[in-house]
């Protein structure tokens, strides 16, 4: 039996000017929360959905309820999930009306032989799934991150949450979802939803990244770490090159990553990540800012 671990993030826009005591706090939670399901024996990739869902559900950060409209004043969610032990994914992109999208991508990847549905597609697939609708717009979005570093309208915004898992038969699992951000162009998807740019889970490492998403597609960042651990590289070296290479060409943003030891990386180049995490002694850490790891 393996060592259960976890990690998760709130996205890489934290500004030192914030207050995240309330952010800080629901990572903490979450974290026990998805420890005792491990606990229990649960498989990785249903405890990276039910931990992407709450993060969704807080309205704390920029998915799910925390989203803002894009600049035709719609709200379009992006999400991804894929399975270490069999290489599955489900992703949704630019998914209106529905409240979790990475339900959505769960069910893309059991329900159909396909990788990813957008736009009405993607809606008319959640439809037919019976998932949780949003009945009032203006009521459910919090249209978190206001006041993070989400740039100017036009240039590139970002917000995410995302969830690695390391489960006790040993297999890994990562998700990752999006909402609106401020300035995001009618139809514009991101890294978020995209497999080996913003999630990737094999059999050594999974991989959840948030930032400019753009800059994480040029350089396939989930991917890459996955392809470095993969040829003998640390997860930690592998991430911080990841990062790197995001940085190399004028991006900004970070990425969580898990191996299969339990070995946890954080690597970012904003001014704060949003993050917490579960070690295999049990333990729970959370940090938004490098200060916080002193």
């Amino acid at each position: 039996m393996t060592r259960p671990a976890l990690i998760l993030h709130g996205g890489a826009g934290a500004r030192r000017s914030k207050d995240y005591s309330a952010e800080r706090a629901h990572m903490g939670e979450v974290v026990a929360r998805m420890a005792e399901r491990l606990n229990a024996c649960a498989a990785a990739l249903d405890v990276a959905v039910e931990a992407t869902v709450l993060l969704e559900d807080s309205g704390l950060y920029v998915a799910g309820r925390g989203g803002s409209p894009n600049l035709a004043g719609a709200f379009e969610l992006d999400a991804s999930l894929m399975d270490g032990a069999t290489g599955r994914v489900g992703a949704v992109a630019a998914l209106q009306g529905f409240r979790n999208p990475v339900v959505a991508a769960r069910a893309v990847m059991d329900h159909t032989p396909h990788v990813l549905l957008a736009g009405e597609g993607a809606a008319r697939f959640a439809g037919e799934c019976g998932l949780d609708r949003i009945e009032d717009v203006n009521a459910w979005f919090t249209r978190a991150g206001q006041g993070e570093d989400n740039h100017p309208p036009g240039t590139l915004a970002h917000g995410t949450v995302g969830c690695c898992v390391l489960d006790a038969q040993g297999r890994l699992a990562a998700a990752t979802s999006t909402a609106g951000v401020f300035g995001k162009a009618p139809g514009r998807v991101g890294d978020s939803p995209v497999v080996g740019c913003g999630v990737w889970a094999d059999a050594r490492v999974a991989v959840s990244c948030t930032g400019q998403g753009e800059y994480f597609m040029r350089t396939v960042a989930a991917a890459r770490v996955g392809w470095s651990v993969a040829g003998g590289a640390s997860v930690d070296d592998a991430a911080r090159a990841a990062i790197d290479a995001v940085g190399a060409l004028g991006g900004d943003g970070g990425l969580i990553a898990l191996d299969a030891s339990g070995r946890v990386s954080h690597p970012f180049n904003s001014q704060g990540m949003k993050r917490a995490w579960l070690a295999p002694d049990g333990q729970i850490h959370v940090a938004v800012f490098d200060e916080d790891m002193a």
